[in-house]
């Protein structure tokens, strides 16, 4: 398998650079004669542009989807799915200053290293702008699975910093999820987009942490050994740009526990009703229950005070990276996340 394409039965490939004229997706796998809703698609695209409030990156794309194949009359016609976007807003000048040189937490070092020939222009392949091609294969696998399996996936976003979101087991909805700039449905967000406003005038940036629940999971989805549902699950939501950790439901707080308190008791329906530890999965496969992930995503690594890098003779040099760059990608990650949860779930249904 090609390691631009994610998944088995249901599987995305990825094409595009930040800076190039287009980005997109091509989809293979999803069913034949199914109703194609390219508003919603269009909608989380539209969550995930830049450009949105005063928390994001200036760049303003309006990330208007194309559809180049498998789609007639509204709807799918089992052949490959392709999605292009097309690039407008781009700089490419703001990046000579840096294009030989290593930019401290980017991919520079490592694109340079493995491929000899690096795209430098808005960190080429390696840009988070890619994702948004991820983001339209997601919100077509997610309305899918909502309107055939009634399965729901919804995220928002639980830590800026040091600030934490109430820890409760309430599913949002998007409006609810989407009335602030932060996507933090709970009076915390004001204090969350003060920070981040306050780091971005200071040419800093920070990280934080994405919750996201999965409601209506049938029993009995994801592999015994391989290819567990959580594995499965962690391995799609790790491929985001700038992921660092995954938790599934309240593990920071179960491993400190003993096994006398955190297994789940089964009644007779084979249900488990009295607690959710183990966040609605058990030996890999899911048992019915709400899953419950935390994402852990680290501080933007562009920002613009004076850092010392390495350049391509490996001297250091004291540079301010030039460009438009989001101080705190949570609130743009969340349709991210989302997306990828559901070609997971697809895949593996």
């Amino acid at each position: 398998m090609a390691h631009n394409t994610i998944g088995k039965l249901f599987s995305i490939t990825s094409f595009g650079e930040s800076h190039g004229k287009s980005i997109g997706i091509v989809i293979d796998g999803f069913p034949s004669d199914c109703e194609i809703d390219l508003a919603y698609i269009q909608k989380q695209l539209d969550r995930r542009r830049p450009g949105n409030n005063a928390l994001s990156t200036p760049r303003i794309e309006h990330d208007q989807l194309q559809v180049l194949s498998g789609i007639h009359n509204g709807k799918s016609t089992g052949a490959p799915i392709t999605f292009t976007i097309q690039n407008n807003d781009v700089q490419s000048k703001d990046y000579e200053s840096v294009k030989n040189l290593y930019r401290p937490g980017h991919a520079d070092f490592t694109y340079q290293t493995k491929y000899t020939n690096r795209d430098y222009k808005g960190g080429g392949r390696s840009s988070a702008r890619i994702t948004a091609g991820w983001v339209a294969a997601g919100a077509l696998a997610q309305h899918y699975l909502e309107s055939k399996y009634n399965i729901q996936i919804s995220a928002y976003v639980n830590q800026v910093g040091n600030l934490i979101a109430p820890v409760d087991t309430t599913i949002y909805s998007q409006n609810e999820i989407d009335k602030n700039a932060i996507r933090c449905p709970y009076s915390i967000a004001i204090e969350m987009e003060n920070m981040i406003a306050q780091l971005k005038e200071n040419g800093d940036s920070i990280g934080g942490k994405i919750k996201c629940s999965i409601t209506g999971m049938p029993a009995g989805i994801g592999e015994p050994i391989f290819n567990k549902l959580n594995a499965t699950l962690s391995f799609y939501l790790m491929n985001i740009n700038a992921v660092r950790s995954i938790e599934i439901g309240n593990a920071h707080e179960i491993i400190s526990k003993p096994g006398s308190k955190v297994n789940d008791v089964a009644l007779e329906n084979g249900k488990f009703k009295t607690t959710n530890n183990n966040a609605g999965i058990l030996g890999g496969i899911s048992t019915g229950e709400n899953i419950e992930l935390y994402i852990g995503f680290k501080p933007t690594s562009s920002i613009s005070q004076m850092q010392a890098m390495y350049n391509n003779q490996l001297e250091i040099e004291q540079i301010k990276i030039n460009g438009r760059h989001d101080p705190c990608v949570l609130p743009r990650a969340v349709p991210i996340v989302e997306s990828m949860v559901a070609c997971a779930l697809l895949d593996l249904i």
